[in-house]
């Protein structure tokens, strides 16, 4: 198994070092912006619908052209503002007028959003930031279109050690090898562990499959006396706590 392993950094974006080019019968960018840049500088983000934020994050990427037509054709695509920013670069790659600048641009937005939820979980007791974590979480992964499962490695203090994804799926399953994030554990010396994926469907309801694979964690993280603190899954709004349900029982993480 190939697995993304990033201790606080995001990756690479392949492909990205070559020179923005427009599709020359576009029609598509940027506005005077002029309204809509003040209105954002005097009410912030929340006073703008999803079109007009998108226009705003065009904007400087693509100067000096009609911007409309292509942010309807995003929205049109992928939903809304979030999806938009989660598209994969292969997805925005088909959309027309989207050069390799302008995708990295965006996957830039998404890459800070996740730095600044990250940060607000980092140095800190994960277990007694947990509105802090459940936002990250949901920023990180609640517009995914695939699955995704990632471990929060904690010490003895709850505090992160480690953020990693530990594999990849399709929409509706993802491969989790048990022994390998129980091997992690021990490499990194942490004390406990918190679980995160998410389901694309948008429902965070576990599938037996699910309940099954964390028992098998929690049982191995007994056996090497490390903590299983929760199993959090992701959906489009809502998450799902293994232990805020009772799937998870006692402070040792047993199920």
């Amino acid at each position: 198994m190939t697995r993304s392993v990033s201790q606080f950094s995001e990756s690479p974006i392949a492909g990205f070092g070559q020179r923005f080019a427009v599709d020359a019968s576009a029609t598509y960018a940027a506005p005077t912006g002029t309204r809509l840049n003040a209105r954002f500088m005097r009410a912030g983000a929340d006073a703008l619908p999803d079109d007009e934020l998108l226009e705003l994050c065009l904007q400087r990427s693509v100067p000096h052209r009609k911007l409309r037509p292509l942010v309807d054709q995003l929205l049109g695509k992928f939903g809304d503002f979030n999806h938009v920013m989660a598209a994969s670069p292969a997805q925005l790659t088909n959309i027309a007028g989207l050069g390799a600048e302008v995708i990295q641009d965006l996957k830039i937005v998404e890459a800070s959003a996740h730095r600044m939820a990250q940060a607000r979980i980092l140095q800190t007791d994960v277990i007694s930031s947990w509105d802090s974590l459940i936002r990250y979480c949901k920023t990180r992964m609640a517009h995914l279109q695939t699955e995704q499962f990632r471990v929060l490695f904690l010490n003895r203090k709850n505090v992160l050690i480690a953020d990693e994804a530990q594999g990849g799926g399709t929409v509706d399953h993802v491969p989790v090898y048990p022994r390998e994030i129980l091997k992690r554990a021990l490499e990194l010396n942490a004390s406990a562990l918190i679980l995160i994926h998410n389901h694309p469907s948008g429902d965070p309801t576990p599938s037996d499959a699910d309940i099954a694979m964390t028992k098998k964690i929690a049982e191995g993280a007994n056996a090497l006396s490390l903590i299983l603190h929760d199993h959090i899954i992701v959906g489009k709004s809502d998450v799902y706590s293994f232990r805020s349900v009772g799937h998870i029982r006692d402070e040792t993480g047993s199920i």
